[in-house]
């Protein structure tokens, strides 16, 4: 069995617009399976890798379809929860003529953010290698903090890599306010930390220090991507190192970073998985993987949707030939 990736936070439903834009013109939204770190473990269960959800959803018929979706991906749910408490969140998503999002969310409270931290089970981190996958969406309250912390500190007691995927959304947090101190903590805890620029800026008046920052706090890989522009990457031992990306049609970015990141976790998993091995990688194995994860977002932009639109390994592979 391939190196264990274990993505956890919210699973949720995307209703994606049709793009109507014109004065009367109708909008109508069509249902997909969504949420940040269910994309991620699909894009790795797509690839190949050994994928596992950890999250709650209402035990809803949304619910529902979003645990059927995930398995039908692939992606192993057997630590999945359903609460009775709280309904499935959802996600209004609007495109603009350059298939750029914007987002409405219904989720105050929604299933996912009622997950707690005596849900953990350290058995799920008894492999001696793994993955394990956070975003900030599971840091708007105290308790789904608590529940976040929690997670990574059985994941990194037992050696697993931990990544960070930034990914951030004003609009989830009270008065669309952020807690800067809350998320640069959390990001600071982690092994792999994906950021774009545009995020940065929110958390910190200086972008790049923040950055040096975090790798003098114990990150070892920090990627930063900046739209359609050059990936660029730091780690303590080699500095700064560049990647181009695709040039491609654009249809949808919903799933464009969460493409980026499964590939990413998906490459460092085949690596093996653990916090020394990481820290090994030599410069150029790390600017094969991260040219990897930008073929995986390129691909993913091209198709409408989220699940749907993630590379299988062959679609990321054709698309590494276009660098």
């Amino acid at each position: 069995m391939t190196t264990k990736v274990m993505a956890f936070g919210e699973a949720l439903i995307d209703f994606l617009s049709n793009g109507a834009t014109q004065v009367g013109e109708l909008e109508s939204f069509t249902k997909f399976p969504g949420g940040a770190p269910a994309n991620v473990a699909v894009a790795v269960a797509r690839l190949g890798g050994n994928s596992h959800f950890v999250g709650q959803v209402g035990d809803d018929a949304f619910g529902h379809f979003l645990k059927d979706s995930l398995d039908s991906y692939g992606v192993n749910t057997t630590n999945m929860l359903m609460t009775t408490e709280a309904k499935t969140a959802l996600a209004f998503v609007s495109l603009d003529d350059t298939g750029e999002r914007s987002f409405e969310f219904y989720r105050s409270p929604s299933a996912d953010i009622l997950f707690r931290e005596s849900d953990f089970n350290a058995m799920w981190f008894a492999e001696s290698q793994g993955v394990f996958h956070t975003c900030s969406n599971t840091l708007t309250d105290a308790d789904i903090t608590k529940a976040t912390l929690a997670g990574v500190s059985m994941a990194r007691s037992a050696n697993w890599v931990v990544s960070i995927d930034v990914n951030l959304r004003s609009n989830l947090w009270p008065n669309k306010q952020v807690d800067s101190q809350r998320v640069i903590d959390w990001m600071q805890s982690g092994d792999v930390v994906k950021a774009s620029l545009e995020e940065l800026e929110v958390l910190s008046d200086e972008p790049f220090t923040l950055i040096q920052q975090t790798l003098a706090a114990g990150v070892t890989l920090f990627v930063l991507t900046d739209g359609p522009n050059s990936i660029r990457f730091y780690t303590a031992v080699h500095g700064e190192s560049v990647v181009a990306t695709p040039k491609v049609e654009v249809k949808d970015t919903t799933a464009a970073g969460d493409a980026f990141v499964g590939g990413l976790l998906y490459k460092l998993a085949e690596e093996g998985g653990d916090r020394v091995t990481l820290s090994s990688l030599s410069q150029q194995s790390l600017i094969n993987i991260v040219r990897f994860a930008a073929a995986c977002g390129a691909d993913s932009v091209t198709k409408l949707g989220a699940y749907p639109s993630l590379p299988s390994l062959s679609e990321a592979q054709a698309q590494l030939k276009c660098f």
